[in-house]
C-alpha cells in the first residue's frame, strides 16, 4: 500500500538570537550609566565636604564661587607675664630721643577727632606706666628715666654687672642668675646691643650666654643658668668668668669688658640666693701690658707659576685669654689683591697653649698670570682665640705687603728680591 505524506505548510525555526542580544546590550548600557552617575555623585559629595572642612579650619564659611585662599595671620599682641594679668615688659624711652613737639592749642568749637587725644586740652591724663616684673626691673626703669645719659668715655669706667648665686645640695647644681648691667659705655647715641657670656673656670666646659638687648646701656636679663654635677667641695676651685659684649650684625662683636669672680671666698648656703655686684674690667689692658705676641711666617714666591707659598710655623708669647693663663689659638689668612680679599685659609686650633706650633703650609694663586707680581698683593694674618659658644675673639693681626711697615715690609721685599726661596721672619701682632 502506498503511503502518502500529509501535505501542509513548511515550518522553519525562528532565529531569536538577534532580539536577545539587543536587550542585553541596552541593559548593560543603562547599568554603566547608573554606575557612572553614582561615582560622580560620590566625588561631588567628597569635594563639597572637603571644601566645607577647609572653610571651617580657616575660620569662616565661603560661598561656592570663592577660592580657597589662606587668611592673613593675626596681628601679634604683647606677651604678658605668666604671673600677672596686666604687667608686661616695655622698653623705656630713649633719653637721647628728641623732645616731642609742643601741643597746638585748639578751640573748643573744633575738638579733635577722638576725645582721648593727648594733644587735646581736655584730654584726660595718661595712665601710669605698669610696674615691672621684679625689683631689678624697677631699679633699671628708674635709672633710665631719672639718671642722665653717661658720656661715651664714662670716666674710664665700663659699668657694673649684677648677678646672683644659689647652690642646691639635693641636685648638686650651681644656679647663676645674670640680672642686669648698669652704665655700659657705647659709641652709638642710643647705646650698644649688649649680651653676657659666662663660663666656669678652670675647666671651660660650661659655656652659656644671655640674649641680646637692643640699644641700651642698662640691659636687664633676669636669666638663670643651672650647672649640674658640681659637688660642694668643688665650689672653692670654681671661678665665674663673665664677658660683656656688644652684638654687631655686620662685623665681629665688640668686647666691652669682663668680670672674674672666684667662689673661694664666698659662703653659699643651700637654697639661699646671694646677690653680687662687680665692676666690669677692660679686657685689653692685659694685652697692652704684656703685648699680643709674635708669629713666625715663612714665604716663598714662584713667579713662573704665580704662586705664593705660606708656611705658618709657630707663635709665641700670646696673651692669656682667661684666668687659667691659657688660650685656644689658630691663624686665619687672607690674600688681598688691590685691597680686596680674594682667598682665605686657616690653620688647625691648638688647644690650651700660649706658644702654639702649627707647621702648616698653604699655597695661594696670584692673579694676572703669567706676568704676576707681588706689587698689588698683600697677606693679612689674624690670630684668633677659638670659642665653642660665641664668636672667636681676635688676639692680634699683621699685614705683610709693600704697603706695610717695619718687619712686615722688609720681609715682603726680601721675598720679592729672592724668588723660589723660603724666607722666614718673626712679626709682632697688632690690634
Amino acid at each position: 500500500m502506498k503511503m502518502l505524506a500529509a501535505e501542509g505548510p513548511d515550518i522553519t525555526p525562528v532565529e531569536s538570537s538577534g532580539e536577545w542580544h539587543s536587550a542585553t546590550f541596552w541593559v548593560l548600557v543603562v547599568g554603566a550609566a547608573a554606575l557612572l552617575a553614582i561615582i560622580l555623585a560620590a566625588v561631588a559629595c567628597w569635594v563639597a565636604r572637603r571644601r566645607s572642612s577647609l572653610a571651617h579650619k580657616l575660620g569662616g564659611k565661603r560661598g561656592p564661587d570663592k577660592a580657597l585662599v589662606f587668611q592673613p595671620p593675626r596681628r601679634a599682641t604683647a606677651v604678658r607675664s605668666p604671673g600677672s594679668a596686666t604687667h608686661y615688659l616695655r622698653k623705656s624711652p630713649s633719653p637721647t630721643a628728641p623732645a616731642p613737639a609742643p601741643p597746638q592749642p585748639q578751640t573748643p568749637a573744633n575738638p579733635p577727632s577722638g576725645g582721648n587725644s593727648p594733644h587735646s586740652p581736655t584730654a584726660p591724663t595718661a595712665p601710669s606706666e605698669p610696674a615691672p616684673l621684679s625689683k631689678e626691673l624697677a631699679d633699671v626703669h628708674a635709672t633710665e628715666k631719672v639718671k642722665p645719659l653717661e658720656p661715651e668715655t664714662n670716666d674710664g669706667k665700663l659699668g657694673d654687672l649684677h648677678f646672683k648665686l644659689r647652690y642646691e645640695n639635693e641636685k648638686s647644681a650651681l644656679v647663676v642668675s645674670v640680672v642686669s648691667c648698669q652704665n655700659l659705655p657705647g659709641r652709638e647715641p642710643a647705646g650698644p646691643d649688649p649680651y653676657v657670656k659666662l663660663q666656669l673656670l678652670p675647666d671651660k666646659q660650661h659655656k652659656v650666654k644671655t640674649r641680646v638687648v637692643r640699644k641700651t646701656r642698662c640691659p636687664v636679663y633676669d636669666e638663670d643658668f643651672t650647672f649640674y654635677g658640681i659637688a660642694p667641695h668643688q665650689l672653692a676651685g670654681i671661678t665665674l668668668h663673665f664677658v660683656v659684649l656688644s652684638f654687631d650684625r655686620y662685623s665681629r662683636d665688640e668686647i666691652i669688658g669682663e668680670v672674674v669672680s672666684p667662689l673661694s671666698n664666698l659662703q653659699l648656703q643651700s637654697g639661699e640666693a646671694m646677690a653680687l655686684c662687680r665692676e666690669i674690667q677692660p679686657r685689653s689692658l692685659k694685652m697692652r701690658s704684656v703685648g699680643r705676641g709674635e708669629v713666625l711666617v715663612s714665604l716663598c714666591w714662584q713667579p713662573a707659576a704665580a704662586r705664593l707659598t705660606v708656611v705658618l710655623l709657630k707663635a709665641r708669647n700670646l696673651p692669656k685669654m682667661d684666668v687659667t693663663g691659657l688660650a685656644d689659638p689658630y691663624v686665619k689668612m687672607y690674600l688681598l689683591y688691590n685691597g680686596q680679599r680674594i682667598a682665605k685659609k686657616k690653620t688647625h686650633v691648638k688647644k690650651r697653649t700660649l706658644n702654639p706650633v702649627f707647621n702648616e703650609s698653604f699655597v695661594f694663586e696670584v692673579p694676572a698670570a703669567p706676568n704676576a707680581t707681588l706689587d698689588h698683593v698683600s697677606l693679612e694674618l689674624l690670630v684668633l682665640d677659638w670659642d665653642r659658644v660665641t664668636k672667636n675673639e681676635v688676639i692680634g693681626r699683621v699685614e705683610l705687603g709693600a704697603s706695610g711697615t717695619g718687619s712686615a715690609r722688609h720681609h715682603w721685599r726680601e721675598v720679592q728680591a729672592a724668588p723660589r726661596r723660603q724666607i722666614a721672619d718673626w712679626h709682632k701682632l697688632k690690634e
